[in-house]
């Protein structure tokens, strides 16, 4: 049984940081390529970043590129969100996701486990 637990979320202002944290436990977490998404009220669950087993490759969507830094630590087996200079439209629970494939996906059906989410909550 593969759990995932994020932490790290809160209220900050415009122009602020947080950096998320989730943590994995189960099965080899080098096996697994990672992913953050977040949802927003009343809208569909979407994708953040992504990053490889080995942490070599790494994907995000373009409204959060320059500003969002996903890494992973596998000898802790946790993956992070650094998020800088956030803004209120980044406002949403945010999810990890991991696969047992070592590269990630931008498609949220493709991901294996999920976290149970952390609000991040961005004031203007």
């Amino acid at each position: 049984q593969v759990q995932l637990v994020e932490s790290g979320g809160g209220l900050v202002q415009a122009g602020g940081s947080l950096r998320l944290s989730c943590a994995v436990s189960g099965r080899t977490f080098s096996s697994y390529s990672m992913g953050w998404f977040r949802q927003a009220p009343g809208k569909e669950r979407e994708f953040v970043a992504a990053i490889s087993w080995n942490g070599g490759n790494t994907y995000y969507t373009n409204s959060v590129k320059g500003r969002f830094t996903i890494s992973r630590d596998n000898a802790k087996n946790t993956v992070y969100l650094r998020m800088n200079s956030l803004k209120p439209e980044d406002t949403a629970v945010y999810y990890c996701a991991g696969r047992f494939r070592r590269y990630g996906s931008r498609e949220e059906t493709d991901y294996d486990y999920w976290g149970q989410g952390t609000q991040v909550t961005v004031s203007s």
